[in-house]
């Protein structure tokens, strides 16, 4: 019988400089856990999100494109990028008076965080202006606020907490090993840097990453070592499956089994015990039986609306009759 695999069982190797990467979880003992019986694995898992969460319990963020296309990167992954020919045009800032119609939309739908994303390298000090804003118009509706703008320069971070900002999004995306593969405008360090930043100005951290993007499986079990030993643990960690756009380079690859995702979710729950494990992009093509296992393996959050900045996301109604197929519950903040 296989033993559980756990952190405390793993000795540091060397004492952790603020914010960097420790050895609590060695790439062994992540592929040890992705290696267990999928029913073993499962239940391991599950064990693991009782001890910290209500199990019927899941988070409802809503996220809204605020500025859309025209992003100067080469993601292989994202439709916004100008360098790719997908049919998402740039577009201008939206006004506050529809980010905030949409907040209380989401809001009256039982969201309890509202997230903005911008298709940026990093906002310029006039774009923060508008965004900070938004931000304290949204956090006066009574919701929990979020953004992804891209790489932050110093004291944007602070200036971002003071409007009210709850959590900053800015994700791994990959393994360090792969992530040329997918990114050549950007490195790893950029992104911890931000994180860096994100975490000195006293910022709940959202990071997570991308599946289904021709990695192997050493490599997924890679991204979620990088998560797991940043310290402290992200809070949130949203687990996107690659959602292929024609005309990014990423279009045609190989899908991800489902068994090899919902592993993933559930190996990323025994890593990260504490943190809300999102289910992201990719529930669209998900059949229910799938998502139902991925909440049996521990993810308990959802990004719930009809979008995710470009792609498509099961609809609200949809979302609802699933929760009663399965007695969940949204989790009131």
């Amino acid at each position: 019988m296989n033993q559980p695999v756990t952190a405390q069982a793993i000795t540091l190797q060397r004492k952790p400089e603020p914010h960097a990467s420790t050895e609590r979880w060695p790439l062994d003992q992540v592929l040890a856990l992705f290696s267990l019986p999928f029913n073993d694995l499962l239940f391991q898992a599950q064990t693991v999100h009782r001890q910290h969460f209500d199990p019927n319990k899941v988070q409802l963020s809503t996220l809204l494109s605020i500025k859309t296309g025209g992003c100067p990167e080469d993601c292989g992954y994202c439709p916004q990028s100008v360098r790719y020919q997908t049919g998402v045009t740039n577009q201008e800032m939206l006004p506050i008076e529809d980010v905030l119609a949409a907040a209380r939309a989401a809001r009256d739908a039982g969201a309890s965080r509202f997230c903005m994303g911008a298709a940026w390298r990093g906002p310029k000090q006039r774009d923060l202006e508008q965004v900070k804003q938004m931000i304290a118009e949204v956090k006066s509706l009574g919701l929990q606020t979020c953004a992804t703008l891209g790489m932050l320069k110093p004291g944007m971070a602070d200036q971002l907490r003071d409007a009210g900002l709850d959590y900053y999004n800015h994700n791994l995306d990959t393994a360090p090993e792969k992530y040329g593969d997918i990114i050549s405008t950007r490195d790893y360090d950029d992104r911890l840097d931000t994180l860096r930043q994100v975490r000195d100005a006293g910022l709940n951290v959202c990071c997570g990453g991308i599946v289904g993007m021709g990695e192997t499986r050493e490599q997924r079990a890679g991204l979620l070592r990088e998560l797991a030993n940043l310290d402290p643990q992200p809070e949130s960690v949203p687990i996107n499956n690659l959602v292929q756009v024609e005309g990014t380079p990423l279009a045609g690859s190989d899908r991800l089994d489902w068994s090899e995702f919902v592993r993933t979710i559930a190996v990323a729950r025994i890593m990260l015990p504490t943190s809300f494990v999102r289910l992201s992009a990719g529930r669209q093509e998900m059949p229910e039986s799938v998502q139902a296992l991925c909440f049996l393996a521990g993810a308990n959050s959802i990004f719930y609306g009809d979008k995710l900045l470009t792609t498509g996301n099961p609809e609200v109604e949809r979302d609802r009759q699933l929760f009663a197929k399965l007695d969940l519950e949204a989790l009131q903040l």
